[in-house]
């Protein structure tokens, strides 16, 4: 028999992500026309068609809607993907293919222009380390998870570092390259300049 208690639920996550979604849509086409210090959150709230109040029920600044742009979902995949890869790899290689597979969630059309924007303040470029920091602590949360062994933390958490240096190496090469290939080239290219210097 159909399960009718959770239709409701899902009706309303669902609204929630597509209201979510439209904020940061049309929060992203304001900072692109008006800059990040010229976009105001009452016109991010106005342009979405909802309230100022509603807006703090989904974010609590302008700051989160443009991270949550800049993330394209990225971390929200990152453990379940690394948790996908199989424990009898070494770990550095694991994350390898990991970050190579979710390499497209950072690779919109719009990510050089979010790159920017994060750029523009000091208060983003800090929020941009921040996330690194973050997206770091995820990784080494699911390596844990493969690789349980207490013993084996301090090694675990030395991958998930120079792991991170390596995708901000793929990430900035790809900027400067201006997306001239998949972001997932360079980051195998990244991991490929390590495994060269550590031989």
């Amino acid at each position: 028999m159909e399960d009718l208690s959770s239709k409701p639920q899902g009706l309303r996550e669902r609204k929630r992500r597509e209201t979510s979604g439209r904020i940061v849509e049309e929060g992203l086409k304001l900072f692109v026309k008006h800059g990040y210090d010229g976009t105001t959150l009452e016109a991010i709230a106005q342009a979405s068609g909802i309230s100022r109040r509603t807006f703090f029920y989904y974010f609590k600044s302008k700051e989160d809607v443009l991270l949550a742009a800049h993330d394209g979902g990225f971390r929200e995949e990152l453990k379940p993907a690394m948790l996908a890869e199989s424990p009898e790899q070494r770990p550095l290689a694991a994350v390898q293919h990991c970050l190579i597979k979710l390499a497209s969630r950072r690779e919109t059309k719009e990510s050089i222009v979010f790159d920017r924007l994060m750029q523009s303040t000091e208060a983003l470029r800090a929020r941009k380390e921040a996330g690194f920091v973050e997206t770091e602590r995820i990784l080494l949360e699911a390596m844990c998870e493969l690789w349980p062994s207490p013993e084996r933390r301090d090694g675990l958490r030395l991958v998930a570092m120079v792991a991170m240096g390596t995708l901000r190496l793929a990430l900035e090469r790809w900027k400067q390259s201006e997306a001239a290939r998949p972001l997932a080239h360079y980051v195998e290219e990244s991991f490929g300049l390590l495994a060269k210097e550590f031989r």
